[in-house]
């Protein structure tokens, strides 16, 4: 009898979005790995996080505080959650930009959409333009682009800045981002958010999806990945260095990987210990990517991952409605009305007259931007996650999902009790004696001076001097975060995209995170993927065309690889 193969030893870093995808895929395959997973936090996640607040208070228990939701086209994070026993809810995406004249929003035209009618018009042309010579404007950063087309300065601050901003984290950085990041927001199959208008920009109400209890999830999706029985987690403990990732000169040790790593638990940390793996994937951001490779880093790796560049944002979580009276439009004002030309034809004045009657009873925005008045390149957001979050309307922590339904992958998973907790309809029912208000659907929901407010203050080291954070009210603080954010300039894609392929894969490393091409949860599932099929696990979602989609991109792209060949269907897969 041949002997039976050793199993590979495989070390993941990062227990957030990225690393639980590269643990799930490598976890189908107990009897070809085995993987531990080290992580610093204490629960999984990463940026997906929840926090607990007063239901009685604000109508809910939690929150999810780092990521919010989702476009409908996310085909990978919608099924593994799906899977999981979790569904996303569906909300109309309605945004507020600016504030009194400068304020303009996808529900009605305003006399700000009116003013800019020949920029928006013209915008169409170039968005055309832009994805047909795609990479060149990936190297021209969108405040470049703006003049090359001859867009007003204005149109720039105004609408385009706010709408890049908002939807991929961009912040204060977006007039320096790559221009192609806004041709995608439109037309990208994978990544679209909009359909473009050459009336009003934004062509409608976009359908967003709400993330369910994000806590609930990664626990469960944690308790499916260790069921298998080859994966391993060590949360609370920090990876601090990678000693080596090659065996030359220590026959002793076949395992190329060592690390040494540390237990951080209640203020007390460990001695350093030491372990070896076959292979390693780095499923944290690009700095600690660099500070744990140390002197074991390459030159290129140092070039590939020393070029992105990292913020920090403060996120306040609050309900001082006050606040956003002051510096947002939260609600209808038929003032800002766009005039009704009276040459227009008959069906457009039409059309405007239902948007304004529309708005009148519907008008609830997600999303706020606000542009500082001394410097209208840079912004602040804001969310509402009372019109967000479907927790405040009496969902349950697991979405809107039937847990005897099967279709479409739903409740695939064995269900953990994590799941089964997740998806009790008592649980639906906490904090509802505070929602004495109503929707615009006439569902219970907590009145608007209650309502649960996040605003994100942008970029501390280059803008801090203009931030209005010390204006809310510190009674109605709810909670505040520090975020270390990625910058999308457009030396990222660059000096850092393009470069991926030649990183990945060398001295027994493979790199998996949404900083490795944009900030979407859905780039950093994908890319946990990417990486264990780089060491020879399957796809999970194979034969599924919706997921695999951005996948093959994605591994082209960031592996410069393509699916094997038994995996490929066509000439071109």
């Amino acid at each position: 009898m041949s002997p039976t193969p050793a199993l590979k030893r495989v070390c993941i870093i990062g227990a957030g979005a990225s690393g639980m995808s590269a643990a799930y895929a490598l976890s189908r395959h107990p009897d070809k790995y085995e993987v531990t997973v080290y992580d610093k936090q204490s629960v999984t996640g990463g940026m997906a996080t929840s926090i607990d607040i007063d239901a009685d208070k604000y109508g809910a228990s939690y929150i999810n505080d780092g990521v919010q939701g989702c476009s409908p086209v996310f085909a990978n994070t919608i099924r593994m959650f799906r899977m999981l026993g979790f569904e996303a809810t569906e909300v109309g995406m309605q945004i507020s930009f600016g504030k009194d004249k400068d304020f303009w929003t996808n529900v009605f035209p305003t006399n700000l959409v009116a003013k800019f009618q020949s920029d928006i018009k013209k915008f169409g042309h170039a968005l055309s333009t832009i994805k047909t010579f795609e990479p060149i404007f990936a190297m021209i950063p969108v405040h470049v682009m703006l003049r090359m087309f001859g867009f007003s300065n204005d149109f720039g601050e105004k609408m385009v800045y706010p709408l890049v901003a908002l939807f991929f984290g961009t912040g204060n950085q977006t007039p320096y981002i790559s221009s192609a990041i806004l041709e995608r927001v439109f037309k990208d199959p994978s990544m679209r958010l909009f359909e473009y208008s050459e009336k009003s920009l934004l062509a409608s109400i976009p359908t967003m999806l709400a993330f369910p209890k994000l806590h609930d999830v990664y626990q469960a999706w944690r308790e499916e990945i260790e069921s298998h029985g080859n994966v391993k987690f060590k949360l609370h403990h920090e990876v601090v260095e990678v000693v080596a990732r090659h065996s030359k000169g220590r026959s002793s040790v076949s395992s190329p990987v060592h690390i040494k790593y540390k237990v951080a638990h209640g203020g007390l940390e460990s001695q350093h210990r030491e372990n070896y793996f076959d292979e390693l994937i780095l499923a944290v951001d690009a700095d600690s990517c660099l500070k744990i490779l140390g002197k074991q880093a390459s030159w290129m790796e140092k070039k590939v991952l020393g070029n992105v560049k990292y913020l920090y944002d403060v996120t306040i979580t609050h309900n001082d409605h006050d606040y956003m009276r002051k510096y947002y439009e939260t609600t209808y004002n038929p003032e800002h009305n766009a005039p009704l030309e009276a040459n227009s034809p008959a069906q457009d004045r039409r059309e405007t007259e239902q948007s304004f009657a529309f708005a009148e009873e519907h008008f609830r925005p997600l999303y706020y931007t606000m542009q500082y008045p001394q410097d209208k390149s840079k912004i602040e957001m804001s969310f509402d996650l009372t019109h967000y979050q479907p927790q405040f309307r009496g969902e349950k922590p697991a979405g809107p999902i039937d847990p005897q339904d099967k279709s479409e992958h739903r409740n695939e998973c064995n269900p953990s009790a994590v799941t089964r907790g997740a998806q009790d309809e008592s649980k639906g029912t906490i904090g509802e004696s505070a929602r004495t208000g109503k929707d615009d659907k006439g569902c219970a929901e907590p009145p608007l001076e209650q309502h649960v407010f996040q605003t994100i203050f942008l970029d501390r080291d280059g803008s801090q001097d203009l931030w209005t954070w010390k204006d809310i009210n510190p009674e109605k603080k709810i909670y505040e975060k520090w975020w270390k954010q990625q910058s999308h300039r457009w030396q990222h894609y660059a000096g850092t995209v393009p470069w991926m392929m030649w990183i990945n894969g060398k001295n027994n490393t493979y790199y998996a995170g949404a900083w490795s091409v944009l900030n979407m949860h859905e780039l950093a599932v994908t890319s946990g993927f990417a990486a264990a099929y780089r060491l020879g696990a399957e796809y999970p979602f194979h034969s599924d065309e919706d997921c695999e989609r951005l996948f093959r991109m994605y591994l082209a792209a960031s592996h410069g690889v393509r699916m094997r060949k038994e995996d490929r269907k066509g000439l071109l897969a």
